[in-house]
């Protein structure tokens, strides 16, 4: 054996118990010294099967494709990138856009599990009704009587996309729609409830906001919380997530509750405890935080949703559309180029961070924010012809970064 071989083999027997035991590990809070790291090529490689140049590859994707942000990567419960660009940062408090409704998706799934007897049929529940929204009474369309859960989850609630553009699918086949009013921040409960219907509950998916927003409503009826307030309790505290909120300042409007379309604001470190637990199938140090069979479901073909590979929440990979990823892979994404990736069987979570300049305003959520780097104001992508990295997922490479993280695994 070689002088370099010999100097690895301490590494490779540690990478040997550690993946024996990678399932009964939790790391601390950042306070009390966080997640364990591989903080070399050679430590990537013995402790978490990594290679470091593809996981390189994928922070350029990063770097390339959004004015701010950044990548962290566990595998084998090891840290072994954790880069930023621009105004990210470890302890920032960014807007993760519409990545936040995974949290309202979990939220809502443990909300199934505590208080089951309050809503014993799940995620079958026709919800307008005077006990889930009495607020939504009378209703102003008759349809919206059919609406499930498990469709406002799905977005196969019939509710109309959004943006100038909106579409939707059905059965795989993309079917335009009118533009119409969406969400209004100063009457968030009223305008999500009364968002136009394009079609029947179940009819086809459109990505609309309303609709996890309302979820949210029914988790405030059944637990007699806030959906901040419970996330806290059921997942941020058990987590040991450390200062985190919602973005609920808008200009000189402050929302009286959470938008459950999003905007949840976590430091890096913390979105990834967050995908851990998914990982781990709901645990987190001998506690289930998130019942088991609903992680399931969130990434698996949805009876609530058979027209594309949106479960709960989550894109999910079930069909293989993400050629570079297994087909268990499932993730949230969110404007700015924001996206949360697990994979369980590469024992893996991803947290890519983007955003521009305003989604870093300590405003948004009067959390004190870190000193912010400002060599990336007023940055945009360089404008690129034929091939470019983003264009397999809305210009910010989200897909790449899944295929190149993917394909950094080497056992």
């Amino acid at each position: 054996m070689n002088l370099s071989a010999l100097r690895l083999l301490p590494l490779v027997l540690a990478s040997l118990c550690l993946a024996a035991g990678a399932a009964d590990y939790f790391p601390p809070p950042d306070s009390a010294g966080g997640w364990r790291m591989a903080t070399n090529a050679a430590q990537a490689r013995a402790l978490a099967g990594m290679d470091a140049a593809w996981l390189d590859r994928a922070y350029q994707v990063c770097e390339r494709g959004t004015q701010n942000g950044g990548l962290l990567v566990v595998r084998r419960g090891h840290l072994v990138l954790e880069k930023y660009f621009g105004r990210a940062s470890r302890n920032a408090n960014p807007d993760m856009a519409s990545t936040g409704k995974a949290f309202t998706s979990i939220a809502c799934g443990v909300m199934l599990n505590e208080f089951r007897d309050k809503i014993p049929q799940g995620l079958d529940t026709k919800v307008f009704t005077e006990k889930f929204l009495p607020e939504a009474l009378p209703l102003d369309d008759p349809r919206r009587a059919d609406i499930s859960l498990g469709q406002l989850l799905c977005m196969s609630a019939g509710y109309n996309g959004e943006g100038q553009t909106p579409s939707a699918i059905v059965m795989g086949r993309s079917v335009p729609l009118t533009a119409k009013p969406g969400q209004n921040i100063r009457d968030l409960d009223q305008s999500s409830l009364k968002c136009a219907m394009w079609t029947n509950a179940g009819g086809g998916y459109s990505y609309s906001s309303p609709a996890p927003h309302i979820a949210s409503i029914v988790l405030r009826h059944v637990t007699g919380m806030e959906l901040q307030d419970y996330i806290q309790t059921r997942l941020a505290k058990p987590m040991g997530w450390e200062s985190w909120g919602y973005c609920l300042q808008r200009g000189d409007f402050k929302m009286p509750h959470a938008n459950g379309a999003g905007s949840t604001a976590l430091h890096a470190t913390d979105a990834l405890r967050f995908g851990y637990c998914l990982l781990r199938k709901g645990q987190w140090n001998g506690k289930q935080l998130v019942p088991a069979d609903y992680i399931e479901k969130c990434h698996s073909p949805s009876p609530y949703n058979p027209h594309c590979p949106f479960s709960l929440q989550f894109e999910h990979n079930a069909d293989g559309h993400v050629l570079g990823a297994p087909r268990d892979a499932f993730f949230k994404s969110g404007a700015g180029g924001f996206c949360l990736y697990v994979v369980p069987s590469l024992d893996l979570v991803i947290y890519k961070l983007g955003g521009k300049d305003n989604q870093y305003d300590h405003a948004l959520t009067g959390l004190p924010q870190p000193e912010q780097s400002h060599d990336r104001d007023n940055w945009q992508p360089i404008p690129r012809t034929g091939f470019n990295e983003g264009s397999l997922a809305g210009g910010d490479g989200l897909w790449r970064v899944l295929e190149y993280v993917c394909a950094a695994v080497r056992d």
